[in-house]
C-alpha cells in the first residue's frame, strides 16, 4: 500500500506545476492580495467568530487530517478484499492519498516562506487587525498556522482526486460535502478567508494532477 501511495509521487508534484497550473498558483497570490489589501479578510472575522461554531471548527480542525489517511488506507483495503471492484478501490484510494500528500507539502512550503500570522483561535472578539501580518522568511510561524490553508487544500485535493476516479454522483456529493465542510470550519476558526481560498484553489490543482493519472490507469 505505501509503495503505490508514494510511486511516482515526485511526477504529482511536478503535474501540479506543468501545463500552465503554475498560473493557479499565481492567481491564490493574487487573490489573497485582494482580499487582505481590501480588508475583507477581517471583515470576516469580525463576522463569523461565534461559541456556537466551535463544533464546526473541531471537526474541521481534527477531521481534516484524518478522514483523508482514513478513506485512502479504507479504500486501498476494501480493494484488496472485493476482488470486482478491486481495481476501482485501489485507484481511488491511491489517488486521494497521492493528493492529499502533494497538497500538504506544497502548503506547507509555502507557509515556511510566508509566516503569516493566524487570527486569534477560538474567540469572537479581537481590538487589532492582523490579517495584514506576513513575516516573509524562512520558518517564521511553522508549518501549521498561516497562508495557505493545509486544511482546505489537503480536504479539497482529496475530493476532487476522488470524483475523478469514482464516477458515481453519491460519492462525487459526499466528497463535496466534507470538502466543504472542512473548508468552511478553517474559515471561521484557525484561518483568515484567504487563506483557505488560496489552499482551495491549490487543493483542486493537485487533486487534478493526482486524480487525472489515476483515472487514467497510470501507475
Amino acid at each position: 500500500m505505501l509503495r503505490a501511495f508514494t510511486h511516482r509521487l515526485p511526477q504529482a508534484f511536478a503535474a501540479c506545476y506543468a501545463r500552465g497550473r503554475f498560473l493557479w498558483h499565481l492567481l491564490a497570490i493574487l487573490v489573497t492580495f485582494l482580499l487582505v489589501s481590501s480588508g475583507f479578510d477581517w471583515w470576516f472575522f469580525e463576522h463569523t467568530r461565534s461559541a456556537a461554531l466551535y463544533p464546526l471548527i473541531m471537526l474541521a480542525g481534527i477531521g481534516g487530517f484524518f478522514i483523508p489517511v482514513f478513506a485512502s488506507v479504507g479504500l486501498y483495503i476494501a480493494g484488496e478484499w472485493r476482488h470486482k471492484e478491486k481495481d476501482l478501490l485501489v485507484r481511488a484510494g491511491t489517488a486521494v492519498a497521492q493528493a492529499s500528500i502533494v497538497a500538504l507539502v506544497i502548503t506547507s512550503i509555502y507557509k515556511v516562506f510566508t509566516g503569516r500570522t493566524q487570527p486569534e483561535f477560538l474567540t469572537d472578539f479581537s481590538a487589532t487587525d492582523m490579517s495584514h501580518a506576513f513575516h516573509l522568511g524562512f520558518f517564521q510561524n511553522g508549518v501549521f498556522w498561516g497562508w495557505p490553508s493545509s486544511h482546505a487544500a489537503v480536504a479539497v485535493a482529496g475530493a476532487v482526486a476522488l470524483s475523478l476516479v469514482w464516477r458515481s454522483a453519491p460519492v462525487r456529493a459526499a466528497a463535496a460535502v466534507w470538502a466543504a465542510v472542512v473548508s468552511a470550519g478553517a474559515a471561521v476558526g484557525f484561518h483568515w478567508f484567504s487563506d483557505v481560498l488560496a489552499g482551495i484553489i491549490i487543493g483542486a490543482v493537485a487533486g487534478i494532477a493526482a486524480g487525472e493519472r489515476a483515472a487514467a490507469r497510470q501507475p
